[in-house]
């Protein structure tokens, strides 16, 4: 089975009418089967881009506890190659969020990382492939 790695943007725009990615991101979610994980720093810009833009951050919780989303990534076992990626891509530069969603792509291969973000074009897992994106176009 193929997995979905979530990255910030899909979520934040899920929970806020208002962003310009919402009607793609409910339509994308809505039609996944696959299991959809992430990592905590993803969650954090999540409910910081949510305050910033006069939302509640609390709205996030339930998409959790429901186990539609799923935290599968340890930062603390893969730190030295989180760090590396950051160090590679320090010119974009690389957040914290985006350097777990490459290691976890790295780490479950059949995966592809839901996105909205641009630097995912640019980014490479094992230093040369490609990463599998669902993005808009």
């Amino acid at each position: 089975m193929r997995a979905v790695l979530l990255d910030t943007g899909p979520l934040a725009a899920y929970v806020n009418v208002t962003d310009q990615f919402h009607t793609w991101a409910v339509a994308q979610f809505k039609a996944l089967e696959e299991p959809v994980l992430t990592c905590e720093p993803v969650w954090t810009e999540a409910a910081y881009l949510l305050r910033r833009r006069g939302g509640d951050p609390k709205v996030l919780w339930p998409i959790l506890r429901s186990g539609a989303i799923q935290i599968d990534f340890s930062l603390n076992a893969d730190f030295e190659s989180v760090t590396a990626l950051m160090g590679r891509y320090s010119d974009v530069p690389m957040s914290l969020a985006d350097a777990c969603l490459v290691r976890m792509s790295e780490v479950k291969q059949d995966a592809c990382v839901f996105t909205t973000d641009r630097h995912f074009r640019r980014y490479r897992r094992f230093g040369r492939q490609v990463i599998p994106l669902l993005s808009p176009e």
